[in-house]
C-alpha cells in the first residue's frame, strides 16, 4: 500500500508541474492581448518624451496591440516612477527612464525606490556628453583645460541644468578624475543653461550632444573639447574622446525601457525582441538621430548590468562630491 501511495503522491506532482508548465506557456502565447502603457515621468516635448513617441508606432505593429504613451511628471521623475515601481508585474506598465532611474535613490530620500524594483526590459538610446567651454578660456583641448582650471582653481563656472541634474554629477565626475575645482552654477534647465554659456555668464558646460551644440561650435560661438566616450562618435563630429586624455572617462545618458521586479522572463523576452526589431527599422534611426540621439538596443542582461554599474559608479560621485537636490 505504501508503494502504491508513494507512487500516487508522484504521478499528482508530476501533473501539477505539467499543469504549470501548460500555464506558462499558455501566457507567453497570449501576451499581449490588450493596450501596453509606457509611462514617461517627465513633461511632453522633452528627449525622453520624444523617444517614446518615436518608438510606438514600430512597437504596435509588431506587438499587435495600442502602445500608449502617458506623461507622468512630477518630482523631477520621481512620481512616474514611483507609479510603475507599485504597478501590476503583467508586463502591461512600462516605464521609460533614463540614468536617474540610478542616481535619484542615492540624492533623495523620497525617491521610494531602487533599482531592485525593476527589471530592465532594453537600453533605447545613447547620448554622450560633450565638454563644451565658452572661445573666452584659453584651451583648444581637453588637457589644455585641465592645465588652465589647475592654474585657476575654483575661478572657472560651470552651468548646469539643476542641481543633481546628469550634468551635475558628469562635470562633478571629470572634476574628481581631472583633480580640478570650479564653481557650480545650476539654471532651471537646458534653456537658461545655454544662453549662459553663450554670452559668457559661465565658462564650462558638460551637456549632451545636439545638433544645436554642433552648429554653435561650426559659427564659433562655442568650442567643444572632448566627447564623454570611450571612441569617437557621430553625435560628435571629429571631436576626440575625453578619454583620451582621463582614461576611462566616460558620461553617457540613456533612455531605455523597464518593469516592474518579477514580470516573467518570457513577456520580458516578447517586450525586448519589438523593442530591438524597432530600433533597427531605418526609419526610427533616422528619426533618433535627429532628436541628437543614436540606437542602442540591448539584451535584458546587458542593459541591467549597465543600470547596476551605474548604481555603483554615480553613487559614489554623489557621496564624495555631497550632491544634494538642493
Amino acid at each position: 500500500m505504501s508503494t502504491i501511495r508513494s507512487c500516487l503522491r508522484s504521478i499528482t506532482v508530476l501533473l501539477l508541474a505539467a499543469g504549470s508548465l501548460a500555464c506558462g506557456v499558455a501566457s507567453a502565447q497570449g501576451f499581449p492581448n490588450r493596450a501596453i502603457t509606457i509611462v514617461v515621468p517627465y513633461p511632453p516635448g522633452g528627449t525622453t518624451d520624444a523617444l517614446a513617441r518615436v518608438i510606438q508606432e514600430p512597437m504596435q505593429k509588431l506587438l499587435g496591440q495600442t502602445v500608449i504613451v502617458d506623461n507622468k511628471p512630477g518630482a523631477s521623475g520621481m512620481v512616474g516612477t514611483q507609479l510603475v515601481a507599485r504597478a501590476p508585474a503583467d508586463g502591461y506598465t512600462l516605464l521609460m527612464p533614463n540614468n536617474a532611474l540610478a542616481i535619484s535613490p542615492h540624492i533623495s530620500k523620497d525617491a521610494g525606490w531602487t533599482i531592485r524594483d525593476f527589471a530592465p526590459v532594453s537600453m533605447m538610446s545613447l547620448q554622450p556628453m560633450v565638454l563644451i567651454t565658452n572661445p573666452s578660456v584659453p584651451a583648444q583641448n581637453v588637457q589644455q583645460f585641465i592645465d588652465y582650471a589647475k592654474a585657476n582653481p575654483g575661478k572657472l563656472d560651470y552651468g548646469t541644468a539643476g542641481p543633481a541634474s546628469f550634468g551635475h554629477l558628469a562635470t562633478e565626475l571629470f572634476m574628481q578624475q581631472a583633480g580640478i575645482k570650479m564653481t557650480h552654477i545650476p539654471y532651471k534647465g537646458m534653456g537658461p543653461v545655454t544662453q549662459a554659456i553663450l554670452s559668457g555668464e559661465v565658462k564650462v558646460l558638460l551637456s549632451t550632444a545636439s545638433g544645436q551644440f554642433n552648429q554653435f561650435v561650426n559659427e564659433g560661438k562655442l568650442r567643444m573639447l572632448g566627447v564623454a566616450t570611450l571612441e569617437p562618435t557621430p553625435l560628435a563630429p571629429g571631436v576626440e574622446p575625453i578619454a583620451k586624455t582621463l582614461k576611462g572617462f566616460e558620461a553617457e545618458a540613456w533612455f531605455g525601457l523597464v518593469v516592474p521586479a518579477g514580470t516573467p522572463k518570457d513577456v520580458i523576452a516578447k517586450l525586448n525582441e519589438a523593442v530591438v526589431q524597432s530600433l533597427q527599422m531605418p526609419e526610427v534611426k533616422a528619426k533618433f538621430q535627429a532628436i541628437g540621439a543614436g540606437t542602442a538596443p540591448m539584451t535584458p542582461e546587458r542593459f541591467g548590468a549597465r543600470i547596476a554599474d551605474e548604481d555603483v559608479r554615480w553613487g559614489k560621485v554623489v557621496k564624495e562630491a555631497r550632491i544634494t537636490a538642493n
